[in-house]
């Protein structure tokens, strides 16, 4: 069996076995560096990581085949893709750069298979006489036009 097919199918069979974790991104170097990166519902904690390690190094014979593993969970710095992972931010405020090279802040109220609502605040002025009003508006934005999503940090 090729190498990569035989680390997805281990993969998946341990996260067949934990429905609450989920797969981000799984990365083989040409010199057999696996990279595998998880997160889930509830975050993901090291023990997470350990036990899907072991689901790959345990069932993987490295006389045959020599690898290296790195299993780690999305970090706040890893942007959103899955909309698992848009869900599991509801509430939160998050930046989006879109296809256009154009960027959205907002805070992520809606999630569905499809698509992401954020609510935009901002000031705008008013359209008669001095000052400024505040506006609050809701904008769908779907999956296709979104190149990069990530958590805004506020401390």
């Amino acid at each position: 069996m090729e190498f990569r097919k035989r680390i997805e199918e281990l993969l998946n069979e341990f996260l067949e076995t934990r429905k609450d974790l989920f797969l981000v991104d799984l990365k083989i170097s040409a010199g057999d560096d696996i990279t595998v990166i998880l997160d889930g519902d509830n975050g993901v904690t090291l023990q997470d990581c350990l036990d899907a390690s072991r689901a790959i190094e345990f069932n993987m014979d490295r006389e045959e085949h020599d690898f290296s593993l790195q299993v780690m969970s999305a970090g706040l710095s890893e942007p959103l893709s899955a909309p698992r992972q848009f869900r599991k931010n509801l509430g939160r405020e998050i930046e989006v750069l879109l296809n256009d090279s154009s960027k959205i802040e907002g805070e992520l109220v809606k999630v569905d298979d499809e698509k992401i609502t954020l609510v935009l605040r901002y000031r705008k002025p008013k359209e008669i006489g001095k000052g400024k009003v505040d506006v609050e508006e809701e904008k769908e934005i779907p999956y296709s036009e979104i190149k990069k999503a990530l958590v805004i940090i506020k401390f």
